[in-house]
């Protein structure tokens, strides 16, 4: 239940401009020398998402992969055309954890420049593939301060079997680094006995039930008083996309319940207000939280 007389919390909606061949968990039958070799439809797809925000008159951040952005310069001067946040997936979708600083350090570098020449605008924010920045690369966030990201939103406060940092906040906060600080914006989660779910989107928008995330963001904007952070790829409102020979797994989480996204997705922007995770970091009017991450990880 709203809280008479309360301003409704404004939520912020992200999208990972990727395609559906480069989802981490299909990269042992798409690896990226082969990239070139499968039909784009990462186009269509993010240009269909376009249409469903504007008809909801709904700004988002769009989290760019620079492959994307390298191969179709005016998909991303049309994001941005639109009043949209640009921001940086990072350029090849490789696993942080999997690479050394100096390898990130080229990856979001090479990323960043491409996005800020293609849009003309600063870009501040980066999202890990596959939340990729956990306990055992947390040396990333200095990397992301040196190269001029002002937020990371790649730590998920969550079990997986991929990615998740259980311990960090579920809200936005920030995280001081000896280099300097870095705004941190996690994916929505709502805490049940002591563990956290998550209600972010992605697999978890298709696989579960709408009501699963209705419900969990109505608990964080009415019970909890706080903004969530959604997201979701071009790739999952494309049920016609091609099916790689992937593990039963995989092939739920990647395939399962693709052609419920769309209507979900506009079902969702009817019922709750978003903005892009910029507005969601400026109004922010909750006491500041600085989290040492270095301690999480002992």
């Amino acid at each position: 239940m709203k809280n008479a007389g309360q301003a409704p919390i404004v939520n912020a909606m992200s999208v990972d401009v990727e395609d559906h061949f480069h989802v981490s968990a299909l990269a042992a039958v798409a690896p990226r020398h082969r990239w070139d070799e499968f039909a784009p439809r990462v186009v269509d797809n993010t240009l269909r998402l376009l249409d469903i925000f504007a008809a909801a008159d709904t700004k988002a951040t769009f989290f760019i992969l620079g492959w994307v952005a390298a191969r179709h310069v005016d998909l991303v001067r049309r994001i941005a055309a639109g009043g949209h946040e640009i921001a940086s997936h990072g350029f090849h979708h490789e696993l942080v954890y999997d690479l050394s600083p100096e390898k990130f350090r080229e990856d979001v570098h090479r990323a960043k420049t491409l996005l800020e020449d293609q849009s003309g605008v600063a870009v501040r924010g980066y999202r890990a593939p596959s939340f990729s920045i956990t306990a055992r690369n947390f040396w990333a966030f200095d990397v992301l301060i040196e190269t001029g990201h002002g937020y990371d939103a790649s730590i998920f406060p969550v079990v997986h079997d991929r990615y998740g940092v259980p311990g960090a906040p579920r809200h936005l906060h920030v995280i001081p680094r000896s280099e300097g600080r870095i705004d941190e914006v996690p994916p929505a989660t709502v805490r049940l006995a002591g563990v956290n779910f998550p209600i972010a989107g992605g697999g978890y928008f298709r696989l579960f039930p709408y009501g699963w995330t209705a419900w969990g963001f109505r608990r964080l904007n009415d019970g909890d008083r706080r903004p969530g952070v959604f997201y979701l790829h071009p790739w999952e409102i494309d049920p016609d996309q091609p099916r790689l020979p992937v593990s039963g797994l995989s092939r739920l989480r990647h395939y399962g319940n693709l052609q419920h996204t769309e209507q979900r997705l506009q079902r969702l922007l009817r019922e709750f207000r978003f903005a892009p995770i910029r507005d969601l970091i400026a109004s922010n009017t909750w006491p500041e939280t600085a989290v040492h991450y270095d301690e999480l990880a002992q």
